[in-house]
């Protein structure tokens, strides 16, 4: 298993509790605006400490401060094996177990929610799935988002959706055509991109890096009315 890094203490990547961020490194996608590029290149390296059982050890230790632990990326589903024992092991624990994934990987997703080993998942939609290539992936089916989305929405005790909202990937029609995509979610998140350390800075050489809150508040009053939440971040 490539563990790229722990965050021992979080109060807002899992919704309602304090968690812990595992995140596993690689990742099938090329987001221009990825604020983790070590770990979508594969680079990021976890201490020794924690590779094997040291993060089952540090899990154990954690047991009176953690409430739930958060599986990240990079893309977590890539490592399917080692992210199906991960869970598995971390449920076995005690502990609730949240999945932040891009969903490319339906067959992966559907295992994990087949057997229980998840609890929360959160889908980053990163534009209209239909025009991921060629900023996001070269090539990409966009069934196999779609799929994932039904999935999820079907299947998943707890759930929500997500798009960082960066120019140029993100408009009205867009955002309209997400949340008509989502109908009926119980959680679609609209996230301020920061634009600090990104994997491709070069691609925000023209034009503007980040959106003003009134356009937040504008993508989320389109996007509203088609699911039960929606929220900015």
């Amino acid at each position: 298993m490539n563990i790229g890094g722990l965050q021992k203490t979080s109060l807002i990547d899992y919704p309602g509790k304090v968690s812990c961020v595992v995140f596993l490194s690689g990742c099938n996608f090329d987001c221009p605006f990825c604020h983790n590029p070590e770990l979508a290149r594969g680079c990021a390296r976890c201490p020794a400490s924690l590779q094997n059982d040291g993060l089952f050890s540090f899990l154990e230790k954690r047991r009176r401060f953690l409430d739930g632990v958060v599986i990240s990326g990079g893309e977590p589903t890539l490592q399917e094996n080692a992210l199906t024992s991960l869970c598995r092991r971390i449920k076995e624990m005690g502990y609730p177990v949240k999945l932040d994934t891009n969903g490319s990987r339906p067959q992966v997703l559907q295992r994990l929610l087949k057997e229980g080993l998840v609890d929360y998942v959160a889908m980053d939609i990163k534009t209209d799935p239909f025009c991921y290539a060629p900023t996001i992936r070269k090539q990409l089916d966009p069934s196999e988002l779609l799929a994932s989305i039904g999935l999820i929405m079907e299947q998943a005790t707890d759930y929500e959706f997500r798009t960082t909202c960066v120019p140029s990937l993100i408009d009205d029609r867009i955002v309209a055509a997400i949340a008509r995509l989502i109908a009926g979610a119980k959680l679609y998140a609209l996230q301020h991109f920061q634009g600090a350390c990104v994997l491709h800075p070069e691609y925000f050489h023209q034009g503007p890096r980040c959106f003003e809150d009134e356009s937040l508040k504008r993508f989320r009053d389109i996007a509203a009315p088609h699911v039960k939440r929606c929220i900015v971040r």
